[in-house]
């Protein structure tokens, strides 16, 4: 992620010599972070290398740019962050710096209330950034599939990219970016797009020498003229061929990591292609090439996928998910929202956020245990819904949700757009 440079105008005091490094979160694309050419995504974190004496400088930059601040670490005399290198800041886990209404005590509840969960060990080192953008290894399309059935609404391809010829590695929860071809309306080469992986580490062939990604192509009016605009990138992974070349770079991303925990219950919301990532946890789960070739991963626990989409025709990989669910019913649930055929309990469009309302009771019991994960990819209008749903589950017991939910911030994992 964008890291500026620290070097700046350090007054002559105490602190003026002296780098905080700021953990930020949900940056969003605008003016000010496209001259930055690099990606931004709402879920992981930014981190920010900043002199004392741009504090206040830098905190107003990333407001503007939609970021939220919510961590500053000192770099030490000796340059290391916490006692480690400053090379690593960006792989550590840093303390969270709470406002005054976060610092708040919860809210009081009946002995049975769970408890903020301790900290739980480093994410083991997963694959970064092995391919930039100033050099992306250029894969081969292998196979582009449309996945959105006959009276289904838009088009939806997936698409599986031969790296064999490279180094890219991957786990699941992780993203890469596809730069297209050609050049935008000032002769410049395209930006790159981050795009979900919807294949496990080993890939839908389980030979180690593919990825796939699970691509919607952008469709719509625009506000002035009112003409139908496409999406330059979704186009262009749209219309490749097999045989076409593709220029891709990464893997990024630690945010939507599954736990190691073969025991651990992972609870997935997911709308249109937010199914990626979950696509790419359910194989790990449950299918036998993969289980085969995973001896130290068999998974145990319980998986439950709420899925929201349109119309039935727009279930992504229906016959794959209802598969895994008939052969493992004791480990796998699945959930549809089909919100333009199903009807909520007012009557209106059944969306995601209705489904968890109807099982927030549970939901939250499972919540409340210490393994359980729970991961929310697709559109971000869900999340308010979602939250409502659970506050109003946790109330019953006198918990304030959006304080629980800051305390098992590595167990709650979100990725919306």
């Amino acid at each position: 992620m964008y890291n500026p440079s620290a070097v700046g105008g350090a007054s002559n005091t105490q602190y003026g010599n002296r780098l905080f490094i700021y953990e930020v979160e949900g940056l969003r694309q605008n003016e000010e972070t496209d001259k930055m050419d690099y990606p931004i995504r709402k879920s992981g974190s930014v981190f920010i290398t900043v002199p004392y004496s741009r504090m206040n400088q830098e905190m107003q930059r990333i407001t503007r740019m939609g970021g939220r601040i919510v961590s500053i670490r000192p770099v030490t005399a000796e340059g290391g962050v916490n006692g480690k290198a400053s090379s690593e800041a960006a792989k550590t886990e840093p303390k969270t710096v709470q406002s005054a209404e976060e610092s708040k005590p919860m809210t009081q509840a009946p002995t049975s209330q769970p408890t903020a969960q301790p900290k739980k060990a480093a994410k083991p080192d997963v694959p970064v950034n092995i391919y930039r953008p100033n050099n992306p290894f250029i894969g081969k399309c292998i196979s582009n599939e449309e996945l959105v059935d006959e009276g289904g609404i838009g088009t939806v391809k997936h698409l599986k990219f031969d790296i064999s010829a490279g180094d890219l590695k991957y786990v699941e929860g992780q993203s890469i970016g596809i730069i297209p071809d050609g050049t935008d309306d000032k002769g410049k080469p395209h930006k790159l797009r981050l795009y979900s992986i919807a294949s496990t580490r080993h890939g839908d062939d389980v030979d180690d020498k593919t990825v796939s990604l699970c691509v919607r192509q952008l469709e719509y009016k625009h506000p002035q003229t009112g003409e139908t605009v496409y999406g330059v990138c979704s186009t262009f992974l749209k219309d490749l061929k097999p045989g076409d070349d593709v220029k891709i770079t990464g893997p990024v991303g630690k945010e939507m990591l599954l736990p190691e925990d073969p025991n651990a219950n992972i609870i997935m919301m997911a709308t249109g292609t937010g199914i990626a990532p979950m696509r790419a946890y359910l194989w790990r789960m449950f299918k036998d090439a993969e289980r085969t070739a995973n001896p130290g991963y068999q998974f145990k626990g319980l998986a439950w996928l709420i899925f929201g989409i349109p119309t039935t025709p727009n279930i992504l990989y229906k016959e794959e998910l209802e598969e895994m669910q008939k052969k493992f019913p004791e480990n796998f649930r699945l959930t549809y929202a089909i919100s333009r055929e199903q009807k909520n309990s007012e009557g209106g469009r059944m969306y995601i956020q209705h489904r968890v309302a109807e099982h927030a009771d549970e939901l939250w019991n499972l919540v409340k245990q210490e393994n359980t994960h729970t991961y929310i990819c697709g559109l971000k209008g869900m999340e308010d819904g979602i939250d409502a749903a659970m506050a109003g589950a946790a109330s019953k017991e006198g918990i304030t949700w959006k304080e629980y939910q800051r305390s098992i911030k590595e167990r709650w994992h979100v990725e919306t757009y």
